[in-house]
């Protein structure tokens, strides 16, 4: 979920077909919570005991690796769901194509499966002018040419930026249904480093606020938080906003990252602490204790603020860590 809460999202996608976890722990909290939807374990299992709670759990496996091929022939009483893992460029998880096209067949028939689709992920589909996505596409059509199953091939940067691999099934001349795996771009992120989710006409789910809980004057030559990083070369005023790196709000921060309050931008100033940053309101600021800072949100884009950090969206929104809030009604 991209650290928007696991529970929420799945709960508010009623309209997919199934849903994607890295690990078992996770299928099981969303099976727990009354998730009955399809959950696919898009790392497979790492271990005998876990195929077996997967199994119980009615819950679908990527196979990867010849360990899970031989826990799968060995531990399973019920046929599965089964993804096989093409490795056609990214050289992460999964079968080279020549392995993957004699395996199909072979789980195709086992007892163990019920089901059979496969699935492949490309390695550089954000950017759009390079050879990789394609030579991938190449590849993957040597295995699933003429395949009865289900295929699944394209990610954010895919259904976005290479819209005929989005819609490959006659293409690739497969007969089972393709799927589509939207990650960050579901949250309204852009896959695409020039560009923001705004411009692709995604709408950013994401809201990170806290609070303005103390201002002061600073002179110039005065130095701001740990280090001393930061020395101010005007008399200004400052604000301490209630976030920090124990909130996902990483260090790597540098001074001028933008910070949004009562629709202005401001620049943090300083390292960033664990629970607290300053900013530059500027010598004629008129904000007040309590005012909500947006550190990004609808006008201050995740994917711009990101770059400030020399990180990529998707790290920020992962990173943040729920702590505790306190909620009031007034």
């Amino acid at each position: 979920a991209y650290g928007h809460g696991m529970l929420d999202v799945a709960e508010q996608l009623e309209d997919v077909d199934g849903l994607g976890v890295a690990r078992l722990p996770e299928a099981l909290k969303l099976r727990n919570a009354g998730i009955d939807k399809p959950i696919t374990l898009l790392s497979g299992v790492f271990s005998p005991a876990e195929l077996k709670i997967a199994a119980d759990n009615h819950l679908d496996v990527v196979v990867h690796c010849e360990e899970q091929l031989e826990w799968l022939n060995s531990h399973v009483d019920a046929p599965m769901t089964v993804w096989l893992k093409v490795d056609t460029g990214m050289n992460r998880l999964g079968f080279t194509p020549e392995r993957a096209t004699e395996l199909k067949d072979r789980l195709a028939a086992a007892a163990a499966v019920g089901e059979l689709r496969l699935m492949t992920h490309f390695a550089d589909a954000d950017n759009t002018q390079g050879p990789l996505t394609m030579e991938q596409f190449e590849r993957i059509a040597t295995v699933v040419d003429g395949f009865e199953g289900g295929v699944s091939l394209a990610n954010s940067s895919a259904i976005l930026g290479w819209p005929h691999i989005a819609a490959a099934q006659e293409t690739l001349g497969f007969s089972g249904d393709l799927w589509i795996r939207p990650g960050v771009a579901l949250f309204g992120i852009s896959p695409f480093a020039d560009r923001t989710g705004s411009d692709l006409g995604l709408q950013p789910v994401m809201h990170f606020e806290a609070h303005l809980i103390a201002k002061k004057s600073l002179q110039a030559g005065s130095h701001v938080g740990y280090k001393c990083r930061y020395i101010s070369d005007r008399d200004t005023k400052i604000g301490i906003i209630a976030a920090g790196y124990g909130d996902g709000y990483t260090r790597h921060f540098r001074d001028g990252t933008p910070v949004l309050i009562n629709n202005r931008r401001v620049q943090l100033i300083g390292n960033v602490s664990m629970d607290l940053i300053a900013v530059d309101l500027g010598p004629d600021a008129t904000d007040a204790v309590g005012d909500v800072a947006t550190l990004w949100g609808d006008e201050l884009p995740v994917e711009e603020v990101a770059r400030w950090a020399d990180a990529i969206p998707y790290e920020l929104v992962c990173g943040v860590t729920h702590r505790e809030a306190l909620e009031m009604t007034v």
